[in-house]
C-alpha cells in the first residue's frame, strides 16, 4: 500500500493532503519536531521527533519506501526520498524526480551561496492558490502513480 510521508513543521499543504488521501484510503505520517494541531483524517499519524538537526528528514528517508509519496519543500532530503524510490513533491507541486533532483541539488546550493554573500536578499514568492491547486493536481496524479507502479 502506498503511504505518505509529510515533512510537516513548515508544510502549508497539510489539508491537502489529508484530503486526498482520504479519498484514496492511504495513511499519511505526519513527521515534526514538535505536537501541532494537524487535520483530522482517516489514517492520519502524526510522528514527533527530537529537536535534533534534521531529525524529521533523517525519520522519513529511513522509512520511506519505494512507490511511497513524500511532500517537502527540503530539496537533500527530496533527493533522499528519490534516491529510495519514492514519489517526491514539494508544497507548490513540484515535481522531484530522478531527472531533476540533481539540478535541484546544485541550485539549491548556488542560492544558498548567493544569500550568504549578500547576492540575494529577501525570501522567495509568497504561496499562492495557484500553488495549492497545481499541489492538489499533482498529489493527484502522484497517487495514480504510485498505485499503478
Amino acid at each position: 500500500m502506498v503511504e505518505i510521508y509529510v515533512d510537516a513543521d513548515a508544510c502549508p499543504v497539510k489539508d491537502e493532503v489529508v484530503r486526498v488521501a482520504d479519498r484514496y484510503d492511504l495513511p499519511v505520517h505526519m513527521v515534526s519536531n514538535a505536537y501541532m494541531r494537524l487535520p483530522q483524517g482517516k489514517s492520519v499519524s502524526q510522528v514527533i521527533v527530537s529537536d535534533g538537526f534534521d531529525a524529521a528528514d533523517d525519520w522519513i528517508a529511513e522509512n520511506i519506501k519505494p512507490k511511497d509519496i513524500a511532500i517537502t519543500a527540503d530539496v537533500p532530503l527530496a533527493a533522499r526520498c528519490v534516491e529510495n524510490g519514492a514519489f517526491v513533491i514539494g508544497p507548490t507541486g513540484k515535481d522531484f524526480s530522478n531527472t531533476s533532483i540533481g539540478m535541484d541539488l546544485a541550485m539549491r546550493n548556488l542560492n544558498a551561496h548567493l544569500r550568504e554573500t549578500g547576492e540575494i536578499t529577501g525570501g522567495g514568492a509568497a504561496f499562492s492558490k495557484k500553488d495549492r491547486s497545481n499541489f492538489l493536481s499533482v498529489l493527484d496524479r502522484m497517487v495514480n502513480k504510485a498505485k499503478r507502479a
